[in-house]
C-alpha cells in the first residue's frame, strides 16, 4: 500500500486499482482496507477506479493520541488529494457519516454514496461517556473488552451475539482495531443529528440501504434521504444485515457515475 501524510502528520495507507472515474471507499467500524477489497473489485469490473484505505488506528495506517473527528476528515481529504481530482466517495456505516461530514466542510467530493449511515437523530444515542470508557479500557491494556463494549453499547448488538463474536476466530482480528472504536464513537455521537451544513451539501447524494437490515438503519437512511432535498434513496435487496453486497452496490454506483 502507498501512504499519504495527513494534516497532523499521521501516515494513512491507501491502495488504488483500475481505471476510470475514481471512487474512494470509506469503511465503517472495526474494518480495514482489506474488508473493502470485494467492493473495490466489483467497482473496477464496472469500469471504475477504486481506492481503499485504512482509517487511522487501523491496518497499515498510523494514529495520533487524542484524535477527534476532524482528524479523520483531514485523513479523507489527504486520500482524496492523493487519488486525484473529480473524486466520488462511497461511505458505509460510520464511513458514510464521515464522508458526509467531510463534504460539508469543503473537502472536494464530486458525489456521495452513503450506505446505511448509523444516524440516530438524537434518539437512542450511545452513552455520553462511552468513548471515555473505551479509552480507559484500552489504556489499562484490555482492548478486547473495549471492542466488546463498543459492540454492545455503540453498535447495539445483543450481549449473546457479542459473546459469540468474542468466542469466534474473527475476534482476534478485531482486537488490534480497539483504538478506532473510540474514534467511531466520537464521530457518530458528534453528528448523530446531521448538522445544517451536512444537510445542505449541493453534491449529488445517493443513500443506500438493504431491505433486510437493522430497523434503526432503515429509519436513518430514509430520514436522511428525506432531509437532503435532492438526495436519492436506493434500496438494494442484495445487501443484508448491514453488509453491502459488492456487485449490487457497484452497479448502483457505476450506473450513476458513468451515466
Amino acid at each position: 500500500m502507498d501512504h499519504v501524510i495527513s494534516a497532523d502528520g499521521t501516515p494513512i495507507a491507501f491502495e488504488a486499482r483500475g481505471d476510470g472515474p475514481t471512487v474512494v471507499i470509506v469503511n465503517g467500524a472495526l474494518s480495514t482496507a482489506a474488508d473493502a477489497q470485494g467492493l473495490a473489485v466489483a467497482l473496477v469490473d464496472t469500469g471504475l477506479r477504486a481506492v481503499v484505505w485504512d482509517r487511522r488506528a487501523r491496518g497499515a495506517s498510523g494514529d495520533s493520541p487524542g484524535s477527534i473527528p476532524q482528524r479523520e476528515v483531514e485523513d479523507l481529504a489527504a486520500v482524496i488529494d492523493a487519488a486525484g481530482t473529480d473524486v466520488v466517495v462511497l461511505g458505509h456505516s460510520s464511513g458514510a457519516i464521515l464522508a458526509l461530514l467531510a463534504t460539508s466542510t469543503g473537502v472536494p467530493i464530486r458525489a456521495l454514496f452513503l450506505s446505511e449511515p448509523p444516524l440516530h437523530f438524537g434518539v437512542g444515542d450511545a452513552p455520553t461517556d462511552l468513548a471515555d470508557r473505551l479509552q480507559a479500557l484500552i489504556d489499562r491494556g484490555d482492548p478486547g473488552e473495549a471492542v466488546a463494549t463498543f459492540q454492545r453499547e455503540g453498535v447495539g448488538l445483543p450481549s449473546e451475539m457479542v459473546e459469540q463474536i468474542r468466542a469466534s476466530e474473527q475476534f482476534p482480528r478485531l482486537v488490534p482495531l480497539a483504538q478506532s472504536t473510540v474514534y467511531d464513537t466520537q464521530l457518530v455521537r458528534e453528528v448523530s443529528t446531521p448538522t445544517p451544513e451536512m444537510l445542505a451539501v449541493r453534491q449529488p447524494v445517493v443513500v443506500l440501504r438493504g431491505e433486510q437490515t437493522f430497523p434503526f438503519l432503515i429509519a436513518a437512511a430514509d430520514r436522511l434521504a428525506e432531509a437532503i432535498d435532492h438526495a436519492e434513496l436506493v434500496v438494494v435487496p442484495e445487501s443484508v444485515m448491514h453488509r453491502p453486497d459488492p456487485v449490487a452496490t457497484a452497479r448502483v454506483v457505476s450506473e450513476r457515475v458513468l451515466a
